[in-house]
């Protein structure tokens, strides 16, 4: 399994949306550990989606959950690897979007994840939470606008290695896909992972990222390995050459 250190791409804005979300994640997730233990199971299983609940005579509150069980967490090491790969691939992604159409992807995504685990596992009682539904569709759209960047990633125990980002979220996508197939049967959350939301939130991203892509102005060219919205510097030359 190969895991994200950093990227090798530099970004030419600050990502404010991406980090407003980490801190947002670590702000709720910090205020749930200061409560007892039966608060904090009350709050997973009141804002947490629960299919069958929100499908067969749940009260209105629950149809808020899709977005409210973005920003809640089972524990500590769901928060820092669900964190950790939005850190990594979220800036890339905001700059190529921009900050207010990056949001709406971020939740729309997230969204789109928890329909999908909904529809895999509709009778489940068990709350789903996790902003991960949500990243998974910021990993499809920078697949989709940056497959040549380069990431830095860790294979255990201690090998680095430099890959393509294509090559890594092909990794990760057909691993997420793999457990989707073996839970088939099941309650679709096998191991509390809520593994079709993950697929869900990817092929969502992949959708819909060239959908909320800002155009780049008329007469300025555009490469694939930067984000749209920067613009490209004409060629200096003269003006008798033909060329």
């Amino acid at each position: 399994m190969l895991f994200p250190l950093r990227d090798l791409q530099r970004t030419r804005i600050a990502p404010l949306v991406t980090r407003a979300l980490l801190a947002a994640n670590v702000f709720v997730h910090a205020w749930q550990m200061t409560r007892d233990r039966a608060v904090q199971e009350a709050v997973l299983e009141r804002f947490g989606v629960i299919p069958a609940v929100l499908l067969h005579g749940g009260h209105a509150g629950s149809l808020v959950t899709p977005l409210t069980s973005m920003f809640l967490h089972g524990g500590l090491v769901h928060l820092i690897g669900n964190l950790w790969f939005l850190f990594v691939f979220g800036d890339h992604v905001e700059e190529a979007l921009g900050r207010v159409r990056f949001t709406a992807f971020y939740v729309f995504c997230g969204l789109c994840a928890a329909a999908a685990q909904i529809a895999m596992s509709p009778d489940s009682l068990v709350p789903m939470v996790g902003a991960s539904g949500a990243i998974a569709g910021v990993l499809g759209a920078s697949m989709m606008f940056f497959p040549r960047a380069r990431i830095l990633a860790l294979v255990p125990p201690f090998i680095l290695l430099e890959v393509p980002a294509f090559v890594f979220l092909f990794v990760w996508i057909a691993l997420e896909v793999g457990s989707a197939a073996l839970s088939l049967g099941g309650p679709g959350d096998a191991g509390g992972v809520a593994v079709f939301a993950h697929v869900g939130g990817f092929i969502a991203g992949l959708g819909l990222a060239p959908l909320f892509r800002r155009r780049a102005p008329r007469g300025h060219r555009m490469r694939d390995d930067v984000p749209r919205n920067v613009r490209i510097a004409p060629r200096d030359h003269d003006a008798n050459d033909p060329r």
